[in-house]
């Protein structure tokens, strides 16, 4: 892992092995009609729920999506519990959050 900083915020860059990932995490649906244009080369967003767990906020289709292409791993992003606090008071913040990295790609 390595660090990055955008602004003010520095985030830890991950690896995901995706089958790995597909054995310790929900598998939730996906909007099947947008898989064929998704970037799997973009970033996955993790975000952490609770001390040493992260979930993934920005990038199920992406995931899905290696998953069927067989793709190995992916890059992600990784954010602390603390990090997040300012973001999520509501749904324009968590709105604005996800935009704000999405241009950092």
């Amino acid at each position: 892992m390595e660090q990055i900083t955008a602004g003010k915020l520095e985030a830890e860059t991950e690896l995901i092995k995706v089958t790995e990932w597909f054995k310790t995490h929900n598998r939730g649906s996906v909007n099947e009609d947008h898989l064929p244009k998704v970037d799997i080369t973009r970033p996955i967003l993790q975000v952490e729920i609770r001390p040493g767990v992260f979930e993934i906020i920005d990038g199920n289709h992406r995931l899905k999506k290696a998953c069927r292409d067989d793709v190995e791993f992916v890059s992600s992003y990784k954010l602390k519990g603390e990090q997040l606090v300012a973001y999520f008071a509501d749904m324009r913040g968590y709105k604005s959050f996800v935009e704000y990295w999405n241009s950092k790609l």
